[in-house]
């Protein structure tokens, strides 16, 4: 049964905001008191949450579907909605949050570090609140919007200082347990070590943490064996340490060999070039280790590396180890750059930022892209022809008409908000005056009731693509 899982996709949905409330007050000799429609409650973010106590993505595994809950609507007597609750996701140390596409969105490290994977819908406001000198008593409300869903993947990548590399059975699990309290699974058969393990070492006044990578063999870095699954838990680590079997039994192999394969590989991973490595002989308890070690140390050595023989099992020659590795831990912690508190930077936009684009696509549609039209589209109730006058005079005013004139669109030309998989087309009728005093019912919005002619120009359109569509049916040959 899995108990490990380092890479997961995850699908996160926000909460909904709840809708507004259009109400008007009653009461005993007040029959029409005001409109007393409240807001709706915001959605709840999904929110992933840096927690050091979790240790494996095992849990998104198992329930990939996560969902914040939604906004409250808004009640009459001015009652606002209750806003959704968010939803806190803990993950490792190290996580690492991407797109679909590969890209990196965020990279947790440190406790408490956290990402909004998904903000919660808006809530849409209550009568109450649109009311003004002009209307002063709306019959429609605002919709809540919807929340912002996203498909992610989760990487985590192991934050130690020390990694240790090498093939299976060379005795880094073995090696971990003797310098650290660590207590991994030991056998004496390949792949013992399925999942990356981490201990804490205590050298002098450094205290660093060393991790046991599962065992690489050539072609790890193509996802051969289990290296390409784990060889990302290296990443982080400052330093690198070959853990070389002195006393392989296999005849083909031996431990120059070993290290240059462990290389390649590395290399072709990439990224891990500019650390430090040490290299660490062994099994030298045993008569022929001993005498393999001190055979190829020389060669090592001319190569620059750092050798060291030990044996876990008697336990020799580890503490020149941990103090070597604490030496070099120690330099690369000094030469780190001092963290500074994060600034939080504050770009307001410019007063005269209008914050939307207008663009003629192929199809003879103006279209129209920003937030607030978007934001705007989306709260509206098109089943109230009131509360569609209101996103005509609030499109007026944020100047989408005028830029539609400068762009060249005519009476009864279409014109789209949105994005082209979802968006809204109208039919566009310049130099609209403000609505509150052509209403007569509450609800009702004469300006709407003129024809629409680009609607009847694109069901033209597609009937004529119907038509022939159907005589190439018919007459098509067999």
């Amino acid at each position: 049964m899995t108990t490990f899982v380092d890479r997961v996709e995850l699908y996160a949905a926000a909460g909904s905001g709840g809708h507004g409330c259009a109400s008007v007050h009653r009461e005993k000799f007040k029959p029409l008191g005001g409109p007393d429609g409240g807001n709706g409650g915001r959605g709840g973010d999904v929110i992933l949450v840096v927690d050091q106590a979790v240790t494996t993505l095992l849990d998104y595994h198992h329930s990939p579907h996560r969902k914040a809950t939604n906004g409250q609507p808004g009640a009459g007597d001015n009652r606002s909605g209750k806003d959704g609750q968010d939803l806190v996701l803990p993950v490792p140390d190290g996580t690492v949050i991407l797109d679909k596409d590969g890209n990196v969105l965020a990279d947790l490290v440190g406790q408490g570090t956290t990402f909004v994977a998904g903000q919660g819908g808006r809530g849409g406001l209550g009568n109450h609140a649109l009311a003004s000198a002009r209307r002063k008593a709306p019959g429609f409300a605002l919709l809540g919007e919807p929340g912002e869903s996203r498909d992610i993947v989760l990487e985590l990548k192991t934050v130690a200082d020390v990694a240790l590399v090498g093939y299976p059975s060379a005795g880094k699990s073995s090696l971990i347990s003797v310098l650290s309290a660590a207590k991994p699974k030991i056998a004496d058969y390949p792949f013992t070590t399925l999942v990356p393990n981490l201990g804490v070492v205590t050298a002098g006044s450094t205290v660093y943490t060393i991790a046991d990578v599962p065992g690489l063999i050539p072609g790890a870095s193509q996802g051969k064996g289990l290296g390409l699954e784990f060889l990302r838990h290296v990443e982080r680590c400052s330093v690198l340490v070959h853990v070389l079997d002195t006393a392989t039994l296999e005849s083909e192999r031996d431990p120059v060999s070993d290290l240059d394969v462990i290389e390649a590989e590395l290399k072709q991973y990439g990224g891990l070039d500019d650390r430090p490595r040490i290299v660490v002989l062994n099994k030298i308890d045993i008569p022929d280790g001993q005498d393999l070690a001190e055979m190829i140390r020389p060669e090592l050595e001319e190569r620059g590396y750092q050798v060291f023989e030990v044996s876990a099992v008697a336990r020799t020659g580890l503490k020149e180890l941990s103090f070597a590795l604490a030496g070099i831990i120690a330099e690369a912690r000094a030469a780190k750059p001092a963290e500074e508190a994060t600034r939080i930077v504050i770009r307001p936009k410019a007063v005269d930022d209008s914050g939307f684009t207008v663009a003629l696509d192929e199809e003879g549609i103006y279209r129209v892209r920003g937030e607030k039209p978007e934001r705007w589209v989306r709260q509206t109730d098109f089943n109230n022809d009131e509360a569609v006058g209101y996103l005509a005079d609030r499109l007026n005013r944020l100047g989408v008409e005028t830029e539609l004139l400068k762009a060249g669109a005519k009476s009864g030309d279409g014109v789209a908000i949105g994005s082209d998989e979802n968006s809204v087309v109208f039919d566009w009728e310049p130099s609209m005056t403000a609505g509150a005093e052509m209403l007569g019912r509450r609800g009702e919005d004469h300006r709407l009731e003129a024809p629409r002619p680009a609607t009847t120009r694109r069901k033209d359109r597609e009937a004529e693509r119907d038509e022939s569509q159907k005589e190439y049916d018919e007459f098509k040959p067999f």
